[in-house]
């Protein structure tokens, strides 16, 4: 997982997320995973027509560059790109490049949030490619971003669906503002639910945040401080990995893909579900 800051740059932080792909590789990873939307600062803070020209199309350009390396380090690359999938329709898409340079598979963010500092409705439309795998050299990767790691049911619908691992973009941080007590139980509160995805469908899962603090530009609030600790969790919920709050980071460390299975046999939750009683799940709330 590469972990780091972002500026105005796009082309800068392009550069650091390479640096930091091949400081991965070096290391022996074969599987990276980039923070949400790594190329730009996070724009969602504020809604301006102008940021539209920070999109582009799948493929193209970062794919493109990404792939090439991807090659070059016979690794593979999960990169996040704001996606221009026609005029006046984007997207947040989490993209699997493969050592071959090709685009194993995409997955279109299906949770968008609306609050202050994340108006990312404005921006992005909701996914429509479903909770779906995508297959690589390396395994069957459950692809989702950010707001969608809230939510037990993306992760359970792609361990159905034959995900070996669950693998979260991410974007999140603290409103400066927020008391001390208040951002320590919404830290805690995210690790917290990573590890329970995690058990409930023992899977192995990985989440790459951003660090560093971003102003809004519109210089309504105090903008947000990005809390880092990219973290890597097994699938007994057990810490494999963490990173920093507040310092660029690589964080390598090894999966066992094969562990899911004796845990399975062990811990039988998919066996054990009433899937004859969760009609309800279909509705927006029971009244």
């Amino acid at each position: 997982m590469v972990q780091h800051a972002c500026s105005a740059d796009s082309a800068a932080n392009i550069e650091t997320t390479i640096q930091g792909i091949r400081t991965a590789a070096a290391r022996g990873a074969r599987l990276i995973l980039l923070q949400e939307l790594h190329s730009s600062l996070y724009f969602c803070q504020t809604q301006d027509q102008a940021n539209f020209e920070l999109a582009e199309t799948i493929p193209g350009p970062t794919t493109q560059r990404l792939g090439e390396i991807a090659v070059e380090l016979n690794t593979v690359i999960v990169t996040s790109i704001f996606e221009k999938r026609a005029p006046g329709l984007y997207h947040n898409t989490a993209v699997a490049l493969d050592t071959d340079a090709s685009i194993a598979g995409c997955y279109r963010k299906m949770h968008i949030p609306d609050d202050p500092g994340y108006y990312e409705k404005y921006y992005f439309t909701p996914g429509d490619l479903g909770f779906t795998p995508v297959d690589t050299s390396v395994g069957r990767l459950g692809l989702l971003v950010c707001w969608d790691q809230w939510y037990p049911e993306a992760a359970r619908l792609m361990a159905l669906a034959g995900a070996e691992l669950l693998l979260y973009p991410t974007a999140i941080g603290w409103d400066m503002q927020d008391p001390a007590e208040e951002r320590v139980r919404q830290h805690d509160a995210w690790l917290t639910i990573q590890r329970g995805h995690a058990i409930a469908n023992n899977l192995p899962l990985l989440a790459c945040n951003r660090t560093g603090h971003e102003a809004d530009p519109s210089g309504q609030t105090g903008g947000i401080r990005f809390w880092g600790g990219s973290v890597a969790i097994g699938p007994q919920g057990e810490l494999l990995a963490q990173a920093a709050a507040d310092t660029p980071e690589v964080l390598v460390t090894e999966i066992d893909l094969g562990r899911s299975e004796q845990l399975r046999r062990a811990w039988p939750y998919l066996r054990d579900r009433r899937i004859d009683a969760y009609h309800d799940l279909l509705r927006r709330f029971r009244d």
